[in-house]
């Protein structure tokens, strides 16, 4: 058995109690096997249990196993030490916490120090310390758009609390700023950056904000209205990205072969539809609201992308393209 795959005593603990759990009665043998360790380390774990930790452990002698029995009046409560991980869970937390780190790092701040502080520990007794997590697992944020932290851990709040908020939002295609309340029913994080999707009650309407685009942020009296999630989805994820609507088309657009090696392992859209052709080319068809994102993504591509359709989708692709090459003219 390698190091890796060994436990310690308190995973053994923990192991045991699920396998009873899961199993209602669980044979020596399954336990030998699932615990890969010998018998008489079994008994002392088993005994361990019983006596310090006053698991209600029993041998049925009928059933061939062992299982947990009723356990009896002003008997001592049967607990295992309390919030616990391995040191392979202990990195995978650890692993996860940075990665949400590099997403947002106001998001955790100082209140989950304790939890860091207990992986760090666990840590420091497994196979790689906390230092070496941190160097060896690297997230680049690329086009994320910086913001108030502050605005984040409000908007976050209003969204699980269920408030109002009002905004001071800066649109930045007029380039005005507007007062907006809002009612808060969701974040969404979408390529490195955050949108709040609200009932806009200025407009009564469904909307989406970029955190980015928020000037002030605070919370305000007043009913919250919960919009059905499948109503927000109708509006804000029927079509192409975050520039959604209710009416939605479909692009179709033809990838040469040398570019189709990488889209078509790429989800632009979850109802995407795909084909491949005869000469290795690759037909995506993604539906949209809002040509605004598409287009910038299709331009993205140069000459590997041609669209076929629909005439209106074409059309602002070349003039876009026309546009940038009267630049280098």
């Amino acid at each position: 058995m390698d190091h890796l795959s060994r436990m310690d005593r308190t995973e053994r603990f923990y192991k045991i109690d699920h396998l009873i759990r899961e199993r209602g009665v669980v044979p020596v043998k399954d336990f030998l096997r699932e615990l890969e360790v010998s018998l008489a380390t079994f008994k002392r774990d088993i005994e361990y249990m019983r006596s310090r930790h006053y698991a209600p452990i029993v041998w049925d002698r009928d059933q061939n196993g062992y299982r947990f029995e009723a356990p009896q009046k002003d008997a001592p409560q049967y607990e295992l030490p309390g919030l616990w991980f391995n040191p392979r869970e202990a990195q995978a937390l650890l692993t996860m916490e940075h990665l949400l780190e590099s997403l947002e790092p106001s998001l955790l701040g100082a209140h989950v120090q304790p939890l860091k502080a207990r992986l760090s520990a666990l840590l420091s007794t497994g196979e790689r310390s906390v230092e070496e997590v941190r160097r060896r697992i690297r997230v680049i944020p690329f086009g994320a758009r910086r913001h108030e932290p502050k605005h984040f851990q409000l908007v976050a709040s209003a969204v699980l609390g269920r408030e109002r908020l009002r905004l001071a939002y800066w649109n930045r295609s007029k380039d005005e700023v507007t007062e907006r309340e809002v009612s808060p029913q969701r974040l969404v994080h979408y390529r490195n950056n955050w949108y709040l999707d609200a009932w806009c009650h200025l407009r009564n309407d469904i909307r989406s904000f970029a955190l980015d685009g928020m000037r002030a942020v605070t919370v305000v009296a007043g009913k919250v209205k919960d919009v059905p999630d499948a109503e927000l989805d109708a509006v804000l994820a029927a079509g192409y990205g975050i520039f959604s609507g209710a009416k939605v088309q479909w692009a179709q657009l033809r990838f040469t072969p040398e570019r189709a090696r990488y889209v078509s392992l790429e989800e632009w859209h979850p109802k995407q539809r795909a084909k491949w052709e005869k000469d290795g080319s690759y037909v995506l068809e993604v539906p949209y609201s809002s040509e605004t994102e598409l287009v910038m993504d299709i331009l993205k591509m140069g000459n590997d992308v041609e669209v076929l359709g629909p005439p209106a989708l074409r059309a602002a692709v070349a003039g876009r393209a026309r546009a940038t090459a009267r630049i280098y003219d």
